[in-house]
């Protein structure tokens, strides 16, 4: 089999959870990095790829097609090692709910508002907007708290192992805790605080750590 491309940015969290299954299988891949900061997600090269200009994208012995969720779920079935999603259907809806959940809601919130307003407006030279960050906690205290819910007294998002879930929030919460909100917003869901800090010294998350600056 030919080595599979993942084509978007280091920073992008997406990107940042493909790349984490293939670090928890573990199982090699190539990444084409797309600056879409720089404009390069609307150039016709990779439209062909991804015709909404966002990432990732993804390419296997000649099998092309985007999306997080399909690619995330293609590299655990097509590639030998750790198994990435449950056989129990509860723990199975509880790894989906999560994704869900995130996708929907918890992205938009805290990457979007939150961390856009900490931590890149003013890397591109803008000041925080305040009132986008007041107006976005409500929103991400609610899937903090649902998220601590869903992981109950389990070590993991799912269950007593990681799952899918736990890789699509891992690259949020990195960038999350280097704003100044973490720390107060975290207090009510002690249950995901303990989750965070044993994520955060996961060796696919150390190895996939974007290059920032």
């Amino acid at each position: 089999m030919s080595t599979p491309i993942v084509y978007g940015p280091d920073y992008s969290t997406y990107v940042r959870t493909v790349r984490m299954v293939f670090a928890e299988k573990p199982a090699d891949y190539r990444l084409e990095p797309v600056d879409l900061l720089s404009g390069q997600g609307r150039q016709s090269a990779h439209l062909g790829r991804h015709p909404f200009g966002k990432v990732p994208a993804f390419e296997h012995d000649g099998f092309a097609f985007y999306e997080t969720s399909a690619i995330a779920r293609y590299v655990d079935q097509v590639f030998p090692g750790r198994r990435l999603q449950p056989a129990d259907a509860r723990q199975a809806a509880r790894m989906n709910w999560a994704i869900g959940l995130l996708d929907s809601y918890g992205y938009g919130a805290i990457v979007g508002k939150i961390v856009w307003q900490r931590l890149i407006t003013p890397m591109t030279g803008g000041t925080c907007d305040e009132s986008i960050v007041e107006a976005a906690r409500p929103t991400a205290a609610t899937c903090l708290a649902e998220l601590d819910r869903i992981k109950g007294s389990d070590p993991w998002l799912a269950g007593g192992d990681l799952t899918l879930a736990d890789l699509w929030l891992a690259p949020i919460m990195a960038y999350f805790s280097m704003t100044p909100d973490f720390a107060r917003m975290m207090e009510p869901c002690p249950g995901l605080r303990a989750w965070w800090d044993t994520m955060a010294q996961r060796p696919s998350l150390a190895s996939t750590q974007p290059r920032l600056g």
